[in-house]
């Protein structure tokens, strides 16, 4: 795969691998295919979706129903089914693209999302073969519609505390269900629902048949955005399920929860760059038409300054995701399809990188919100109004740092993850902890004169600097660190930058390169310069509170040491000025 030759690099450990000669997947490799289904989206997405979305968010289930239909004759409801069944099984990379050109309604992109996503992902990798002939290929047609019982009243991100039950009948030829699941996206339209539920005490998942007895649905809920999509609670009482629409074996729900989520927050992220690139061609486009005290808007400083900050990490948003997916992709290359272990190993090669995959969903969900904030500020009082395109964004985006686990909860898992390879040893990083110091002594990178050198030895620093506080933090409160969530909150930050600025100064350079474009260099000059001040205060505010449970002097100069190490004097005002300017020349999102 062009772009991406470190298929042997396990989820994390960017952060004990020097960038240097380090080659990530860009959207600048997208294949020839790539391209082609990218504009066949955004084509259909202007033409079908755009000319109808009020139509849409007013809650037509038959429209929807009908869009959904049209997508099916496109391939996109089979993009990751096997051909045998009547999907198009294409790579996990035209799966991104898909959820990021789909952005004029969010409420039917949450529709398509479920449905190609986590209401069919758990079948097909973990369906029977008899379940797959049953149900794929209608979902591959529309005729099936899929959605996902997770969630419960008492249980949102605490997946494992579900209180749903489940017993087998005293014949064995079913299981009774009984419990409440909510916020159940596609609930009111599926026909058929993965379900998880405890059986004997532990988590399983179970294929549920919309008209199933003892199975009702709640009403639509009344919400603050996706209108147009359905949202209802599922209710079991005493609901048979056939004893053959088990979802693999008893007590697997777990995994199966957790794989296709993983792959869910991820593609949700794709679905929030795409609002981001679509709030910056708004803006871009107004700026420069609204008028004030005798000039456009698009002259003042402060607009400028929002312009270029929102386009900053817009790209980022865009750089990390692909190299995630790329990465994803080139584990899952080494699979033969032919292997009877295909979807096993598939999941395994996903899971890698789970902390990548929580990264891109807090940081593109994080983004877009603020984007969208940042944008309706510019629009001023006509952002406020629905006519114009920013209030509906605001309302519909919210959701997206909620669901697929809260932004919260997946800072704890990045942490979580990163703690449980540490203390398995699956990743070198206590040997990356021992070498700090030797680093600093000679940090010395390549050539002085190479494109953003500056910023690619602050990052290096920036990485021993997180290794030294979490070092520190797990030495202090060992597996309680867990526990100690403003620090795994900060921490996990940190990753995320340290993440986003590499993945960016690549991506950059790449450009760079083939086009000698000077804005992505100062997009990545920014965005370090901001990972250097982050570093700054949040290593402050956790030293200090380690100094108070034990953190010794040597351990609070070496940081200090670090950190000033880091430190990059980068004229950002300037900087962002020739984005800004960039943009309006332009008059969309360009990249």
């Amino acid at each position: 795969m062009n772009g991406q030759n470190n298929s042997d690099i396990l989820g994390g450990e960017f952060i004990l691998n020097p960038i240097t000669n380090l080659d990530v997947f860009t959207r600048e490799d997208f294949s020839e295919e790539h391209k082609e289904i990218y504009n066949m989206v955004r084509d259909f997405d202007r033409e079908k979706i755009l000319s109808q979305k009020k139509e849409i968010e007013s809650y037509d289930p038959k429209l929807s129903k009908k869009l959904l239909d049209e997508m099916s004759e496109l391939g996109l409801l089979g993009i990751d089914i096997p051909e045998k069944f009547g999907g198009s099984d294409l790579d996990k990379i035209t799966s991104a693209i898909v959820a990021e050109a789909l952005v004029y309604s969010p409420s039917f992109a949450v529709t398509w999302a479920v449905q190609t996503g986590i209401g069919s992902l758990p079948l097909i990798w973990f369906g029977t073969q008899s379940q797959k002939e049953k149900y794929l290929s209608k979902i591959v047609s529309g005729e099936i519609i899929c959605a996902f019982g997770l969630t419960e009243p008492s249980s949102g991100s605490d997946a494992m505390g579900a209180k749903t039950t489940a017993t087998l009948s005293e014949d064995g030829k079913s299981y009774v269900l009984n419990g409440e699941k909510v916020f159940i996206t596609n609930g009111g339209w599926a026909s058929l629902y993965t379900v998880f539920a405890q059986l004997n005490g532990k988590l399983t998942g179970f294929l549920v048949e919309s008209g199933t007895e003892g199975f009702t649905l709640g009403a639509e809920e009344k919400k603050l955005g996706m209108k147009g999509s359905s949202t209802v609670s599922l209710n079991f009482q005493n609901a048979k399920i056939p004893a053959e629409n088990i979802l693999a074996t008893p007590g697997k729900g777990a995994e199966i929860a957790f794989s296709t989520l993983d792959m869910g927050r991820f593609k949700l992220g794709c679905s929030c760059l795409g609002g981001s690139k679509l709030v910056i061609d708004a803006v871009a486009e107004y700026a420069q038409e609204r008028k004030a005290f005798g000039t456009s808007i698009s002259n003042f400083d402060a607009m400028i300054k929002k312009v270029a900050d929102m386009t900053v990490h817009t790209f980022t948003s865009d750089s990390m995701i692909y190299r995630t997916i790329g990465s994803i992709q080139s584990e899952i290359d080494t699979i033969k399809k032919t292997d009877k272990n295909y979807f096993k190993k598939m999941i395994s090669a996903m899971e890698k990188f789970a902390i990548e995959t929580s990264m891109v969903k807090v940081y593109a969900s994080d983004t877009s919100q603020w984007v969208i904030d940042e944008g309706l500020q510019i629009f001023g009082g006509y952002g406020y109004l629905e006519e114009y395109p920013l209030a509906p964004a605001f309302r519909d985006n919210r959701i997206n740092q909620i669901w697929e686990g809260t932004n919260e909860i997946n800072r704890t898992v990045i942490i979580g993850f990163f703690m449980k390879k540490a203390l398995t040893e699956e990743i070198p990083i206590y040997d990356a902890i021992q070498n700090i110091e030797s680093f600093l002594e000679s940090n010395d990178m390549n050539d002085h004169d190479e494109l953003l050198h500056e910023e690619s030895l602050s990052l290096e620093f920036t990485k021993k600097g997180f290794l030294h506080l979490f070092n520190e933090s797990l030495s202090i409160f060992g597996q309680d660190l867990q526990h100690e969530q403003q620090i795994t909150e900060m921490l996990a930050d940190i990753m995320i930058n340290i993440y986003n600025v590499e993945s960016t100064i690549i991506r950059a350079k790449k450009i760079h390169e083939n086009s000698k474009n000077t804005c992505v260099i100062d997009i990545a000059k920014i965005l370090s310069y901001e990972m250097c001040e982050h570093l700054t205060s949040s290593s402050r505010n956790i030293s200090i509170y380690l100094k108070k449970h034990g953190m010794g002097d040597s351990s609070k100069s070496m940081l200090d040491k670090i950190i000033s190490k880091s430190q990059l004097q980068t004229n950002t005002i300037e900087l962002k000025r020739n984005i800004a300017k960039y943009i309006f020349k332009e008059g969309k999102y360009p990249f």
